[in-house]
């Protein structure tokens, strides 16, 4: 090949090498999350609360209802304590997420009160993460 060749070879090599890679890291589409079987309440469950309710003072330091989901205050706040706004149900009944306040809540099923969070909903996934965590016995973990 002689010297006139040479930057139409380059340019040549350099678009095939281009469009190869462009190929080669096309990736699938990231899979939707998944609930997780056994949660644990410091890496799966208190993170929920602090960007959902601990926020925008609601369940932070002024806490509605009396209830604070702060980091270091939830787990207290929450498990087999009664609820404020239905005294025959607790927050969180452990092994029982159907009868646990806070689920009730969460999926708008409560006769007292809105359904939490206010003004937006957690999604499915976060939600199932906090049922199979009390149906695993909330554990403080």
């Amino acid at each position: 090949m002689n010297k006139r060749h040479w930057p139409a070879a380059i340019l040549g090599f350099g678009l095939v090498t281009a469009i190869i890679a462009a190929c080669g890291s096309a990736t699938s589409p990231t899979p939707p999350p998944q609930a997780k079987a056994d949660p644990s309440f410091a890496t799966d469950i208190q993170p929920i609360f602090n960007a959902g309710c601990a926020a925008a003072s609601c369940h932070g330091g002024s806490a509605q209802a009396g209830l604070v989901l702060t980091s270091g205050q939830a787990y207290a706040n929450i498990v087999n304590v009664a609820s404020t706004q239905d005294p025959a149900k607790f927050r969180v009944l452990p092994s029982d997420a159907a009868n646990s306040y806070i689920i009730i809540k969460l999926e708008g099923r409560q006769t007292v009160g809105t359904r939490m969070p206010q003004g937006s909903t957690l999604n499915a996934v976060s939600i199932q993460n906090i049922k199979n965590w009390i149906n695993r016995g909330a554990s403080n973990n």
